[in-house]
């Protein structure tokens, strides 16, 4: 029940916007019109009015239910622009990751500055976290359906853009902790950022329907600090040259 919890200053104001702001105006609305049916109920049964009322129109009440809603609207639309604004509008950044969707799981690519590195996100099935726990892994840090074989690793407080795109069909980016949802369009490059002010693990999943397996292609966010973070990039460089390096001896045998 209700939001996940926050870790971008994005997420925290979603949070705000829902819980303090939309929840109140929608009960007393909720409760308002509960109570004008059980007036109505009560107080205009066939019972009590045999002959019913003639009446058509109603001046200040026509006006009420026009104006009222309209101030509604305004208070709510706001601090909705200002959220859409921030979400919008990318700060200077001081990491960039390309994301995209393909059928099914995710493919990131670090900027070269950043690295360099590239890798596929894909679900991890019963029996890769079964060999992973056997291996020593902590089963509780590899929830089902929601882990993948590689994680995506950012440094904490750190401002992070993420363009996103797709290879073949529609699907959509989004980690609801912060507070970041985008589409992820062939031949289109769209573009969002986060920012996280707490260290841990975080799930997303692709949230527009894109084939039969569009239910388990999540990507999983590790927001760690600098020094871990650089640690990592260090390892994901050295790999990947020795990949690079396996490859080519490969290819002169």
């Amino acid at each position: 029940m209700g939001l996940q919890n926050p870790a971008t200053p994005v997420a925290e104001n979603i949070g705000w916007f829902h819980n303090s702001l939309l929840m109140p105006i929608i009960t007393v609305i909720s409760l308002f019109v509960l109570l004008l049916l059980v007036i109505i109920v009560a107080r205009f049964s066939e019972k009590k009015n045999p002959t019913p009322s003639k009446t058509t129109h109603h001046t200040l009440l026509e006006v009420a239910w026009t104006v009222v809603p309209v101030l509604i609207l305004v208070v709510i639309a706001i601090p909705s622009f200002r959220l859409l604004k921030e979400q919008i509008i990318i700060p200077p950044s001081d990491l960039t990751i390309k994301v995209t969707g393909k059928q099914w799981y995710w493919t990131v690519e670090y900027a070269k500055d950043a690295g360099g590195m590239s890798f596929d996100a894909i679900m991890m099935n019963d029996e890769d976290i079964a060999k992973a726990v056997k291996n020593g892994a902590n089963k509780d840090d590899l929830p089902r359906l929601l882990s993948v074989d590689n994680e995506v690793y950012v440094p904490v407080n750190k401002v992070v853009r993420v363009q996103v795109t797709a290879a073949d069909v529609l699907h959509a980016f989004a980690i609801q902790s912060f507070g970041v949802k985008v589409d992820a369009v062939p031949g289109r490059l769209n573009e969002t950022w986060f920012k996280a002010t707490k260290e841990g693990v975080y799930y997303g999943q692709c949230q527009e329907l894109c084939g039969k397996d569009h239910a388990f292609m999540p990507i999983v966010v590790r927001v760690v600090s600098q020094d871990k973070y650089d640690a990592w990039v260090k390892g994901q460089k050295k790999a990947q040259a020795e990949g690079a390096t396996r490859v080519a001896d490969a290819a002169v045998r």
